[in-house]
């Protein structure tokens, strides 16, 4: 159960408990999320990431992916930004907006499997053990996917690297190398191979460093020829498609287009008429001829909400996996816990307040602000 934590606001009552919120149907949770949000007004501004739940994606008052949020987040003058995604999207909230703003994520449980799969001390580890075979600090620009904690991002910061996302990660690539000769890319392989590979990079010179291995799993030979050392992470939902889900579409829809996420497999990307990030994906897809057909490897809450929104143009819009895989922490936030959140909210409570540790904000800030610049 989240853990409601008070700042020093004129509340009156205690924090209300969560449990209560549970207990409510999904529409009296809606009824008390509107008169919530009246109550506010303009103070509370709601980020909502194109992967997020219908039923909660309706109240947003920006929406995008974590590259225009990223954007958003900073531009915004509202008190409150509630951001209904997962926790690493709150911290770049956090970090991008100004001191007297107050980031919440409405609950603490919505995470991101990916951006678990590297942490700092694996990380920190992998810089010393490159340092052994290589000029680690002349030789290599770290680079991490927004998808990361705030820790990694400010690793990158502090020695000269980047953030990058879906969106561009070829343009923060470029930067990348015309900084050093080679980029350790994580926590997303596949994104940083598709990456790599439109450079015109070899896949033997992205070898996997996997982080539980004596140098990744790698010769020092191999580190010393590689271009892009690739994390061993993926996204689980992305992982979900296969190159057979669209060789079997095209036999039945042979004038059908495809386009996938760059966190899909590289032989999926390969098999796609087009890849790029939601965004991309989004915009395509709504700027394409009327009455075209598409696959679309990402998200199923994205792929459902766009298919509804291109069908009167007669544009069919399916999705790529036959199994249902969606982003499982992102729908923790339910309208129980955004009802909780901004009832909270209007009555004088914080809840579920992100703060980026402060020997953190300062590198990760100059990752993002380097991003922000060169993208």
């Amino acid at each position: 159960m989240p853990t409601a934590s008070a700042t020093p606001l004129a509340a009156q009552s205690a924090p209300l408990d969560f449990d209560e919120f549970n207990r409510l149907s999904d529409a009296e949770c809606h009824a008390r999320i509107r008169a919530a949000r009246a109550r506010l007004g303009s103070r509370a501004a709601l980020l909502c990431h194109h992967y997020q739940r219908a039923d909660v994606y309706q109240y947003a008052d920006l929406t995008g992916d974590s590259l225009k949020l990223s954007r958003l987040a900073a531009q915004t003058d509202a008190e409150y930004i509630v951001f209904c995604g997962v926790h690493f999207m709150a911290e770049v909230a956090d970090i991008m907006s100004r001191s007297e703003q107050i980031a919440i994520l409405p609950d603490l449980a919505a995470g991101c499997s990916m951006a678990d799969m590297a942490n700092l001390a694996k990380v920190e580890r992998c810089w010393r053990e490159l340092a052994s075979v290589i000029d680690v600090e002349s030789e290599v620009t770290p680079v991490t996917y927004i998808n990361s904690a705030a820790d990694l991002k400010a690793f990158c910061g502090e020695r000269g690297g980047i953030v990058c996302t879906s969106s561009n990660a070829g343009t923060i690539a470029k930067w990348a190398f015309a900084q050093r000769p080679k980029v350790l890319f994580f926590p997303d392989q596949h994104l940083g191979r598709w990456t790599g590979h439109q450079l015109g990079i070899p896949l033997d010179e992205m070898p996997v460093w996997d982080p539980d291995l004596e140098l990744g799993g790698l010769t020092p030979e191999q580190i010393r020829r590689a271009k892009v050392l690739l994390w061993k992470g993926h996204c689980s939902v992305h992982q979900m498609f296969q190159p057979q889900h669209i060789d079997r579409w095209r036999e039945k829809h042979p004038d059908g287009i495809v386009i996938a996420h760059p966190e899909c497999n590289f032989e999926v990307c390969l098999r796609a008429d087009h890849v790029g990030s939601t965004e991309h994906i989004v915009k395509t897809i709504k700027e394409a001829p009327a009455g075209t057909r598409w696959l679309v490897g990402t998200e199923l809450n994205l792929v459902s909400r766009l298919a509804e929104e291109v069908k009167a143009e007669g544009k069919i819009v399916e999705f790529m996996s036959p199994l249902v895989c969606m982003c499982s922490t992102m729908q923790r936030i339910d309208p129980q816990h955004l009802a909780w959140t901004l009832e909270n909210l209007a009555a004088g409570h914080v809840v579920n307040h992100i703060r980026v540790a402060e020997r953190d904000r300062a590198g990760a800030r100059l990752a993002l602000d380097r991003m922000l610049a060169v993208s």
